[in-house]
């Protein structure tokens, strides 16, 4: 069993998170499953990829209404900007961006929220490898 799996698990059960289940696999793949598609109230994501990757990857999980919260490193107005077209066709429109510093430190993160105000086109995301090589603009 995948070692983050466990770990989530026994969290899950640390927290009595009983209306949860920890999953193992490929966005590109869960996502176009009709159990997990658009069926999330909230998606979040530490800094993995761009955003416009990162929005192709988690905006098909999250229901119309609901929220994908990113989270970016403090210099990123300009990656923002331009993922704006790629949110917007994955259905999302950026709601707000958040600075925020880590207590005790100097280190400012920031938290990018997305809307999600209509349904994902089915083709996305696309096939494993084709949003981080050639992310949508």
């Amino acid at each position: 069993l995948n070692k983050r799996i466990k770990f989530l698990d026994e969290v899950k059960v640390e927290l009595k998170l009983d209306n949860l289940e920890n999953v193992h696999g490929r966005a590109e793949d869960y996502a176009h499953m009709p159990k997990y598609r658009e069926q999330y109230d909230l998606c979040v994501s530490r800094a993995v990829a761009n955003l416009a990757t990162l929005s192709e990857y988690c905006l098909p999980f999250v229901k119309k209404g609901g929220y994908f919260i990113s989270y970016k490193a403090k210099e990123c107005m300009e990656e923002i900007n331009c993922a704006k077209k790629a949110i917007d066709m994955l259905g999302g429109q950026i709601k707000d961006i958040i600075d925020y510093t880590i207590p005790g430190t100097e280190i400012t993160r920031t938290f990018v929220i997305i809307h999600k105000i209509k349904n994902t086109l089915s083709k996305y995301p696309r096939k494993a490898g084709y949003p981080s090589k050639e992310p949508l603009k």
